[in-house]
């Protein structure tokens, strides 16, 4: 097969603390109106898998492609169901819910204070006094926050996030009214929310933050690490002036375009234009790629496998 790089659907969720900041901020097109909470740019989750939007492959489902070509679109060595990796755009307008993913100038709400029981916490959530049991961190523009599973946690309002995580879309949050609406849970399922929570929960577990400020190569591009864990990593590459980059790899990347300007992407014979706050996602064949940013800089995030 003749790889190329791959545009996908992206679904997209309009919960209740989204707003209009991916349109309007980061400059995504074609959203449609409303709020808008996340767009998952690469999502292999069972009801929202993204589909190939152009080229030989239009059509075909991510999960189809990971099943017959596990190797070549994933990397060396891979067998599994399903495309290991999620990516999102979030646009938390309003304060998220208080949650947490299972195993499988702004704030954060990130993990539980030391010396709170399972107990207080029980108590707190219930009574929805977060700030009581849980850390608040500050955040600025650049910060990564790593977030093992089992971490209570929220952010928002006022913050626009690009997540990449395990592809799962198992949470548990606590919260006294839905996502989708604002409707009232009712109470005897907030109770068994909060206990699932809970039994998910460790308290123990602590998150780190970092920020994407390095020196420049000589090229002139900031080339940060922003997070490395045993399931995904994430880089920001970053420059105020016209510049071309290339990038090997062996394994999928996830490449979405944060910078003010559309850029142009180079692969295994396909040339094409990266709009903004999009995503394209680079099949581990190809090997490598060409990325080139004209007057408004670059500013790109490569999320992917370990190796």
């Amino acid at each position: 097969m003749q790889w190329y790089p791959l545009r996908l659907s992206a679904p997209v969720q309009q919960h209740l603390f989204g707003g209009r900041a991916i349109a309007e901020v980061l400059g995504r097109e074609g959203l449609p109106d409303g709020r808008v909470a996340e767009t998952w740019e690469v999502s292999d989750v069972d009801g929202r898998v993204g589909s190939v939007l152009e080229g030989p492959l239009a059509g075909t489902p991510l999960r189809d492609l990971v099943r017959e070509h596990p190797e070549e679109l994933v990397g060396p060595g891979f067998s599994g169901p399903r495309f290991p990796v999620l990516t999102k755009f979030i646009d938390g307008h309003g304060a998220l819910p208080v949650h947490v993913h299972a195993d499988d100038g702004a704030t954060a709400l990130v993990g539980v204070r030391a010396g709170v029981t399972l107990e207080r916490l029980r108590e707190a959530l219930l009574a929805q006094e977060w700030d009581a049991v849980l850390e608040r961190v500050p955040v600025a523009a650049g910060d990564t926050l790593y977030v093992p599973a089992g971490t209570i946690h929220s952010f928002g309002p006022g913050t626009l996030v690009y997540e990449v995580q395990q592809t799962s879309d198992v949470l548990q949050h606590a919260m006294a009214r839905e996502m989708s609406d604002g409707s009232p849970v009712p109470e005897e399922r907030r109770r068994a929310n909060v206990e699932a929570l809970l039994r998910q929960t460790h308290l123990d577990a602590r998150v780190a933050v970092t920020d994407s400020t390095v020196p420049a190569d000589d090229d002139g591009v900031r080339r940060a690490l922003c997070c490395e864990g045993p399931y995904f990593v994430l880089h920001r590459w970053r420059s105020g002036h016209p510049v071309r980059v290339e990038r090997a790899f062996t394994t999928a990347q996830v490449l979405s375009n944060v910078g003010p300007a559309p850029v142009r992407v180079r692969a295994g014979g396909w040339d094409g234009e990266l709009g903004r706050a999009s995503s394209l996602l680079l099949p581990a064949a190809l090997g490598g790629v060409e990325v080139e940013a004209g007057e408004g800089g670059l500013d790109v995030l490569w999320s992917h496998l370990p190796g």
